[in-house]
């Protein structure tokens, strides 16, 4: 199994920092899980969206009436019918360089007249079954003429490359700076020393377990209930109310469980609004589901960065200045926060080294295909990836060893807190500690002799290390609602909304401590407009660093009532009251009454309470990762065969939760360098669109991992946490490909290679070696 090291807790069986295992687990395990796919409500319909072959033409709708005949159809919908509706936003509020705003390329609900990219919506059936949907969409007579088509991130900025705007006469989404250019460009002039690295980071699809489902419902008189897989039903509910005209109050949005999120189920798509209009025109349940073909093509991509990084050194290696030309890939339409996501990136640059200035460009771009926005770090991995293969290849221009270049320009504790050029706060971490640590865990010095143990096999191994920070649980807060229900358990109401990260078993925990009770008898509501008012939803890694305390501290005042009911009712100071297993109790005597009877006693405000805790700043969660690699020359195979990891979270409120956000995360980072590659042919079509030709990484594949922490409390939370649920993306990337270029490099003198490492490429790349011999 996976080694896990443990905080000490003594003999602490709830609250903070205990291991306890999830307790939503048995019913997810045993198929009792309830997820939107699985509800059907009484004379639903079904919605099948007819989408586009082609990644850019104009296009124009015959006749339909042959599909809305046809058997158990009620309803086609084009663009024409939901003209009323607004296109799904670009929410950001970025601006170009020159201070002007960005235009948007909004995303029709349906296109009018013009596709740009394969998948993109051009019809809404409606019908008994989503066979006979899909049926009557074959019969709808569509026209296409297509036009030309730019799919690569770099090219589709050429003078000649067509354009998916012509009317803009450019591809340019979006110039945006950040950073001090003078002083960038003085520092260079003087360095001793200049790395250039060109880095890819390459575009994923997302792939969850669950794809989006959605279910709307139409009532004149309440509005609409629309049940949907989310990330956060407050925001999207927003989002429907903008893009439907309808008052927020009538708009009830619910999510059950979900199987993954990563930040693609955070946003409005077309096909809720699309149901929405569907159900109140026809008077019924609208049900959507997409299939996982649908998904590789109308679901938000993510990553897909160009950048050419340099570095600017003094003559012992010391980092004067970074100097980064980034293009990131908006797609064909700006996704919801799809400009953000690289800005965000940019703000972490210089990662935890003592850089001085930085001057960094980004450029986003319009191509033919899929839009892209948040995947699971959204920016930050990004930059992690760019900051560390850079850092690694300044070591090897100079001849220095990758953890003696981060020694000498680690920023150092004694200069914290310490303000980055990207504007980030650093309040706490250790870095250089955590990375020893690291290093003796992973046996760095005796790599050696498994490289050569590996050579009489017949393979070759590289090492390779990342050490990481980013910023998350941004500034601001996430209330909760604590109530003493009638049988005497608790109710915790919060808005945010877990997608499988163990929120049930994190907010029970932190609950059950304030009453000393089990987390069994703490129940956690999420996912109900009607339940609460405002919600951030999750992502960020905000959900347990800011929801976490004011569940805590509603939980804090209530049992404070608590105690002054049960001091009322047994006619004592509540200050000799004792809350434990359901019960308070006079300190050292045998006179209680249960929290049922607490319940019955109290009255409603004696029984609800609120906490928000509202933070400030960001927190900057660190660590270090290890990876260790072995490739088979003959195949081109390359397999993990150790992975290391230390981190900082600052403060840890279940390890084995912890651990498997940190797992989770390192595999989707092995995922992008080694297995998973998204392939468009030069007219736009998704040539890897299917798990036949779109490779996930697979248990059999996976290393154990030996993770521990190494907290240096945050002093930016109340609960010194720093976030941890993107950490394990952040990290891995970088660690898995300076391992694999290691491997290049002390055994065949190659320099990097860019991810995904699939093993043609690896067979490839080492076939021109052996050619050359």
């Amino acid at each position: 199994m996976n080694e896990i090291v443990q905080p000490k807790i003594g003999h602490v069986r709830f609250g903070m920092g205990a291991p306890v295992l999830r307790k939503e687990d048995n019913a997810f395990i045993t198929g009792k899980g309830r997820y939107t796919d699985d509800i059907a409500p009484d004379r639903a319909l079904h919605g099948y969206v007819l989408r586009s072959p082609h990644a850019h033409a104009e296009f124009t709708i015959g006749d339909v009436m042959a599909a809305l005949e046809s058997p158990g159809v009620h309803l086609v919908l084009t663009a024409k019918d939901t003209a009323h509706l607004k296109p799904l936003p670009n929410v950001t509020s970025i601006k170009n360089r020159d201070g002007s705003a960005i235009i948007n390329r909004d995303i029709p609900i349906l296109c009018d007249g013009v596709v740009r990219h394969v998948g993109d919506a051009i019809a809404f059936i409606v019908a008994d079954s989503v066979a006979e949907a899909r049926d009557a969409a074959e019969l709808i007579e569509v026209d296409f003429d297509t036009l030309p088509v730019a799919v690569d991130t770099v090219a589709c900025l050429a003078e000649d490359a067509p354009l998916v705007y012509p009317q803009a006469g450019t591809n340019l989404a979006f110039t945006t700076f950040m950073g001090d250019a003078e002083k960038t460009a003085t520092a260079f002039a003087g360095a001793a020393k200049v790395t250039t690295l060109r880095i890819v980071n390459s575009r994923l699809v997302c792939n969850y377990m669950e794809t989006r489902s959605c279910i709307s419902e139409w009532n004149e008189a309440e509005g609409y209930t629309v049940t949907v897989c989310s990330q956060g039903v407050h925001g999207l509910r927003n989002h429907l109310a903008r893009i439907t005209g309808e008052a927020p109050e009538r708009l009830r949005v619910i999510t059950p469980d979900v199987g993954g999120g990563f930040g693609t189920k955070a946003f409005a798509y077309r096909e809720y609004p699309l149901t929405m209009e569907a159900a109140r025109r026809l008077g019924r349940p609208v049900k959507w589901t997409c299939d996982r073909s649908e998904h590789f093509v109308a679901d938000a991509h993510g990553r897909d960065n160009v950048a050419v990084a340099r570095m600017a050194m003094d003559a012992q290696g010391r980092f004067l200045a970074v100097e980064i030309d980034l293009i990131a890939a908006m797609g064909a339409y700006l996704h919801c926060y799809g400009p953000y996501i690289p800005w965000l990136g940019m703000s972490m640059t210089t990662g935890i080294y003592d850089i001085p200035v930085m001057a960094v460009t980004c450029r986003g771009t319009y191509t033919n295909t899929t839009p892209l926005d948040a995947y699971r770090g959204a920016g930050r991995p990004e930059a992690a990836y760019l900051i560390e293969m850079l850092v690694d290849q300044c070591a090897r221009d100079l001849g220095l060893t990758p953890d003696e270049i981060r020694r000498r320009n680690f920023i150092r504790p004694d200069q914290l807190p310490y303000t980055t050029p990207g504007g980030r706060m650093y309040d706490t971490g250790e870095f250089a500690e955590h990375m020893a640590l690291c290093m003796e865990r992973a046996g760095w010095h005796d790599f050696d002799r498994r490289n050569a143990e590996a050579g009489t096999r017949g393979r070759v191994r590289g090492i390779g290390m990342s050490t990481y920070i980013e910023a998350c649980a941004f500034a601001g807060s996430e209330p909760a609602y604590a109530t003493l229900e009638d049988d005497g358990t608790i109710l915790i109401r919060i808005g945010t909304q877990s997608n499988g990260q163990g929120h049930q078993t994190a907010y029970a925990q932190l609950a059950a401590e304030k009453f000393g009770i089990g987390i069994d008898q703490v129940r956690v509501h999420q996912g109900d407009t009607a339940m609460l008012d405002t919600g951030g939803g999750t992502g960020g890694s905000r959900s347990v660093p800011l929801g976490g305390i004011s569940v805590a501290w509603a939980s804090d005042e209530l049992a404070g009532k608590m105690k002054e009911v049960a001091a009322r009712e047994l006619e004592a100071s509540s200050g000799d009251i004792e809350l434990a297993d359901g019960e308070a109790r006079i300190a050292g005597t045998d006179r209680v009454i249960s929290f049922a009877a607490i319940a019955r006693a109290a009255s409603e405000e004696e029984r609800n309470t609120r906490g928000e805790y509202k933070q400030a700043e960001a927190t900057y969660p660190n660590g270090t990762h290890i990876c260790e690699v072995e490739i088979d020359p003959d195949t081109g195979s390359v397999e993990v065969v150790a992975y290391t990891i230390v981190d900082d979270f600052g403060a840890t409120v279940n390890p084995i939760l912890l651990a498997g956000q940190v797992h989770g995360g390192v595999v989707q980072s092995i995922g992008q360098c080694l297995n998973e590659r998204v392939v468009y042919a030069e007219d736009g079509q998704l040539l890897t669109a299917s798990f036949m030709d779109y490779s996930m990484p697979r248990a059999a594949e996976i290393p154990n991992f030996h993770f521990e922490t190494r907290n240096v409390p945050s002093t930016t939370n109340a609960m010194g946490m720093k976030g941890a649920g993107e950490a394990g993306t952040i990290g891995g990337t970088p660690a898995v490909m300076n391992a694999v270029n290691d491997a290049l490099n002390r055994n065949y003198g190659l320099g990097p290679i860019d991810m995904p490492v699939l093993p043609h490429k690896m067979w490839q790349t080492l076939r021109q070696v052996a050619d050359k011999a």
